[in-house]
């Protein structure tokens, strides 16, 4: 599979046959910034040794998902502005698969998993280098009902659809790389409108979430808003909480 639609954005392609990680991967190749410029990308249908958030392993069949990492250099000087960029990727890559599922519900869980009716059906993990950041994603394509890791889980395969994987890489590395553009220009969230843009596409907003906070805490509360500097508000017992990181669980009521 050649990608030309991806590779006519990308600085650079590889598309590789099997690694552990094209994070690990693309990591180890930074500090190279004239072999690798900013927007190169590893691909690959086999990856081994994938990592999500909060150190979870990640692992699927080969050729049942696809894999994609991008190195980013030109980045918002503003390090608080930079806490944006997992959201930007998630607001990205729903839109890409939105065009290709049109039928369904296609949305953000903060902070940039992307669920379809739902379900999760791609995570990302953003790993900040010396002078870059590694933005990593696992969307499930052809992973069959079967093969999927747990209930909350969902695919192409098993919504019934073939993903077409040049149109995804192109259609997500295009999308996100007009809202970073926007945000190191202005350095601000809500003026270059990524913060506006996350908020649309956001499930968790409105529902009732369940965070689960270091050293064993947790807060359930009301998911409010996402304020201008990427956290998620949540109201518990009338007061305000600003999450920056957590591990957020939409709560539904039983039966539903």
């Amino acid at each position: 599979m050649d990608l030309p639609l991806a590779r006519a954005i990308a600085a650079r392609l590889d598309l590789v046959g099997a690694t552990g990680s094209t994070n690990a991967d693309l990591r180890a190749h930074a500090s190279d910034a004239d072999a690798w410029p900013h927007l190169a990308v590893l691909v690959t249908h086999d990856q081994t040794a994938g990592r999500g958030r909060l150190d979870r392993t990640w692992t699927a069949p080969a050729g049942a998902a696809i894999a994609v990492s991008v190195l980013l250099r030109a980045l918002p000087a503003d390090p608080a502005a930079r806490g944006w960029i997992p959201l930007a990727a998630g607001v990205a890559m729903a839109e890409a698969i939105a065009e290709q599922l049109p039928t369904h519900d296609v949305a953000v869980k903060w902070p940039n998993d992307v669920l379809v009716d739902g379900r999760k059906i791609c995570g990302i993990l953003a790993e900040a280098t010396t002078d870059a950041v590694v933005l990593g994603a696992g969307v499930n394509t052809a992973m069959t009902a079967e093969q999927l890791p747990v209930p909350s889980a969902t695919s192409f395969a098993a919504l019934g659809a073939v993903a077409e994987d040049d149109l995804l890489l192109s259609s997500y590395l295009e999308r996100l790389d007009g809202l970073l553009s926007a945000l190191t220009v202005t350095e601000n969230a809500v003026v270059s409108g990524l913060h506006g843009a996350v908020s649309a596409r956001c499930a968790t907003l409105g529902q009732t979430v369940r965070v689960s906070l270091p050293a064993g805490r947790s807060l359930e509360g009301v998911a409010t808003a996402i304020d201008p500097d990427g956290r998620l508000l949540v109201e518990s017992e009338g007061l305000e909480h600003a999450i920056s990181a957590g591990d957020v669980v939409h709560v539904r009521p039983a039966g539903s």
